[in-house]
């Protein structure tokens, strides 16, 4: 009888066969896993790094605002979403729990409040309007009615948590008006790539913190949230976050390694 292969032997085989770009979204999204679970010992703790990166982001379009005096290349819809879904999650964790993440979207949704009131009133006429035409409603109204079928199971007033599932849902899919613009203008500037790219850094933390809470805790974390479709839905959406980006981080490494200052985004990339 044939022996059966070993897991590592299988998987990497597996690697070898896929092409370029796979194995490249791979070496950026497994190998970093396996090696924060070896280094971080408190997972909580990307959580945390998830909202400060986040911050960070947000400061590079504050320095690209000062320095520049112009948000071309920013959507405003995006900053829009993120500011609602801050706001919610925000209201949730004075009603629910307070703590550091509390404090870190309390300064992040200024900062995003501050972008937003830039864009609108002082810096205007550089604000391009036409490039930034994805219809938001097409994923507030859906996340809205995902939120009220499924939500968390805990002992909480329904409202709260509903409002929670909504942040949720709304969060994952926030950035992709700002990827309709890049896809819209194929050039993106540094501070913009930078910026989303920072977005893309948080969301793989923030997936990491789920996935590897998941994995130390055998599945007991997904009863711990409740029951239902919930706790899969909390994990879809941090899944769906990290993939949404992966495509442009990839883009925007390989654009660095090549030492190019702007990035141009290939047909279809977002």
């Amino acid at each position: 009888m044939k022996a059966a292969k070993r897991p590592i032997h299988t998987v990497a085989t597996w690697v070898r066969r896929q092409p370029p770009k796979g194995k490249t979204l791979w070496m950026a999204i497994d190998c970093p896993n396996i090696f924060l679970r070896m280094i971080v010992h408190d997972h909580d703790n990307l959580f945390v790094a998830a909202e400060a990166v986040h911050a960070l982001g947000i400061s590079v379009l504050i320095y690209k605002i000062m320095k520049e005096k112009t948000c071309a290349g920013l959507s405003l819809k995006s900053q829009e979403l993120t500011a609602l879904f801050l706001a919610v999650r925000l209201y949730c964790s004075f009603v629910m729990e307070f703590d550091i993440h509390t404090l870190l979207d309390s300064a992040t949704l200024v900062t995003t409040l501050w972008v937003i009131y830039m864009i609108r009133f002082k810096l205007r006429p550089s604000y391009m309007e036409d490039k930034d035409n994805f219809a938001i409603y097409y994923v507030v109204i859906p996340c809205a009615i995902l939120s009220v079928l499924i939500h968390p199971t805990t002992h909480h007033h329904i409202i709260n948590r509903i409002a929670w599932a909504f942040c949720v849902y709304l969060e994952a899919v926030s950035v992709l008006p700002q990827l309709r613009v890049m896809q819209n203008t194929k050039i993106v500037e540094p501070f913009t790539a930078q910026y989303v790219f920072a977005l893309g850094i948080a969301r793989f933390l923030s997936c990491a913190h789920w996935v590897l809470q998941v994995l130390d805790t055998r599945g007991q974390l997904l009863t711990a949230l409740g029951y239902g479709l919930w706790p899969i839905m909390v994990l879809i959406s941090e899944i769906v976050q990290t993939f949404i980006l992966a495509d442009f981080c990839y883009y925007y490494v390989k654009s660095l390694m090549g030492g190019q200052l702007v990035l141009r985004l290939p047909s279809g990339v977002v």
